[in-house]
């Protein structure tokens, strides 16, 4: 457009040269030839279009912007017509308390009030990304800017409204998941009356108060104390039953012995092992006639 704008003012001299006296309307023809070639050039350029892909563009025509959106690849087009392009890949827009993490530079973590009255620190990361065929929409009612006017403030605003619904611990445990659901459905719904799609929205981080995060800690140390305690009473009970069993066969051990053998049985015992003892290849001395009438053998060991 600016190329054509320069070859008409190239044309205007020209024809101005050539109406001026001699000798300097001689290079009237000249600069008229010049500014011609300016203005077919802008038009040639002008006229073809160029979409990078993952983007689309809008046409805009004297402030009219054109409901037909250009997808990428090469389009001819009224080479009067300006074009604005989008990407229509998935965008993050992060907001955390790490300086060099978001958008913004600093500590952009969303601070929030729970429903009993704590301040929870919320670090969330927003997947989204341009609905090609609302772009013309979103350049007529937003502008490119549409970051900074829906994105930061509708996802801001929808954190700080959900979380006041919620106590501090469980946006911290039990229902972060309910939580995340609810923010996403909020924003959802908001990016999708302005020409924007929500992809994932995800919690990064949640931040108690220290005093909260001291309680915490103190109870799962104390749930952990209480299950070590409960392991060493079941250990401590199983050994109880193995001893108990243990001193009950040996109390049936000896009544056994000293209900069921008798004086021919124990005579019996003996002199089988008082016979593997002589067929043992071992030097020994035999003295017949010891106590109660029993051998008495002597090794040489």
């Amino acid at each position: 457009m600016l190329i054509i704008i320069l070859g008409i003012i190239v044309l205007a001299v020209g024809t101005v040269v050539m109406r001026s006296p001699e000798p300097t309307n001689r290079y009237g023809g000249t600069i008229r030839i010049v500014g011609t070639i300016i203005i077919v050039l802008g038009v040639m350029s002008s006229a073809f279009k160029i979409i990078e892909p993952g983007k689309v563009g809008v046409q805009t025509l004297f402030g009219k912007v054109e409901d037909n959106v250009l997808e990428s690849g090469l389009h001819v087009i009224n080479p009067l017509c300006e074009v604005t392009t989008f990407s229509i890949q998935t965008e993050n827009y992060t907001m955390s308390a790490k300086s060099n993490e978001g958008q913004v530079e600093g500590d952009d973590a969303i601070k929030v009030l729970s429903s009993d009255g704590l301040e929870v620190t919320i670090d969330l990361s927003v997947l989204y990304r341009v609905n090609a065929s609302r772009a013309p929409f979103i350049l007529q009612n937003i502008g490119a800017d549409y970051e900074s006017k829906i994105v930061r403030p509708v996802t801001r605003t929808a954190i700080r409204d959900n979380a006041v619904s919620y106590a501090a611990v469980d946006l911290y445990s039990t229902k972060r998941q309910e939580f995340q659901f609810k923010i996403n459905k909020t924003i959802s719904d908001n990016f999708s009356k302005n020409g924007l799609e929500v992809q994932q929205v995800l919690i990064r981080n949640v931040t108690l108060p220290a005093t909260v995060r001291a309680s915490i800690e103190s109870k799962i140390q104390a749930e952990q104390d209480a299950q070590k305690m409960q392991f060493v009473l079941q250990k401590e009970r199983q050994e109880a039953d193995r001893k108990r069993v243990e001193a009950q066969g040996i109390a049936d051990y000896q009544k056994i012995l000293s209900t069921g053998l008798s004086d021919k049985q124990l005579q019996y015992e003996t002199i089988k092992a008082q016979k593997e003892i002589a067929l043992s290849p071992n030097a020994k001395v035999i003295i017949i006639g010891g106590g109660k009438g029993n051998p008495i053998m002597l090794s040489d060991k």
